[in-house]
């Protein structure tokens, strides 16, 4: 199941996508759910089935040209969870640079970072050069927590997960090395693309291993896989809820592999009008123009 926020006549729905269909959950269908983070909070194994039995029947649809994709999750509850160097060979790249040493984690790196809103899939890319002048793009995994939890074990780790999404953790890399930390750099306006939609666990098997890749104006960037994650779902789940309560609707972005534009020799950053295109396998594609303004 493939889960969306969307806008319609003005208002904002969550719903199910079905290839170029909408299924909303509102009074039409008899699942009325204000929001994703409402859905995510509610859902349980019986609203699953009852989910895809309305998928499978002749309920109310709506053309998916009707409306306007949102990121999944608007605006989450809370600060995005980050992973910093979570893949031997980016963290290799980045060491090269000044914004971080060249040494493999032993640990999870954390970090967060604003989305106020996300952007969705299509939604333009906007910075000012009066901010930044080093925009640079970061493909990632994204999971979404389905359950509040703390000291979760490794091996029940999966039973909080709701789902994936991929999220493009777009970085000032200037604003990344004045300010010695990574908040700022990684949390302007409009710097936390989502989506196209929260794909539900149940379609992702497990040890998630996606390919994963990053394209900009059509050139390939990035490319590897999640299996290549230093630090697995289990185990950022079991560290990060360690005296650390998890709730539902949280996202976890889980790093990103090496291609990022300030890895190259001289470095490649997003300029006015590039198209970045972000994919995830059994997810599908983030897509986002930059605009310089």
């Amino acid at each position: 199941m493939r889960f969306i926020s969307y806008e319609y006549r003005c208002q904002s729905y969550c719903g199910l996508v079905l290839e170029d269909r909408v299924l909303p959950f509102d009074s039409r269908t008899g699942l009325k759910v204000g929001s994703m983070l409402e859905l995510i909070a509610k859902m349980t194994p019986d609203l699953a089935r009852k989910i895809a039995c309305l998928a499978n029947s002749t309920a109310y649809m709506l053309p998916l040209a009707a409306i306007k994709l949102l990121a999944p999750i608007p605006y989450p509850g809370r600060n995005v969870f980050c992973l910093g160097k979570n893949y031997k060979e980016h963290a290799r790249e980045i060491g090269a640079t000044r914004i971080s040493d060249s040494g493999i984690p032993e640990v999870p790196i954390y970090f967060t970072k604003l989305a106020a809103p996300a952007i969705a899939h299509g939604d333009p890319l906007v910075f000012s050069p009066h901010a930044t002048r080093q925009v640079d793009y970061e493909v990632e995994l994204a999971v979404i927590i389905g359950k509040e939890g703390s000291n979760i074990k490794i091996e029940e780790a999966l039973d909080y997960v709701f789902g994936y999404t991929i999220v493009n953790d777009v970085t000032a890399r200037d604003l990344q090395v004045n300010h010695t930390q990574w908040f700022k750099g990684k949390s302007l306006d409009s710097f936390c693309p989502m989506g196209p939609c929260i794909v539900y666990k149940d379609e992702i098997a497990s040890p998630v291993e996606l390919d994963i890749q990053c394209r900009v104006n059509g050139e390939l960037r990035q490319n590897s896989n999640t299996g290549n994650m230093i630090f697995d779902i289990p185990h950022i789940i079991n560290d990060l809820s360690q005296g650390l309560t998890l709730k539902p609707g949280d996202i976890i972005c889980t790093g990103t592999p090496s291609g990022v534009g300030i890895g190259f020799d001289p470095p490649r950053l997003l300029q006015d009008r590039d198209v970045v295109e972000c994919y995830i396998q059994n997810i599908g594609y983030l897509t986002n123009q930059v605009r310089v303004e």
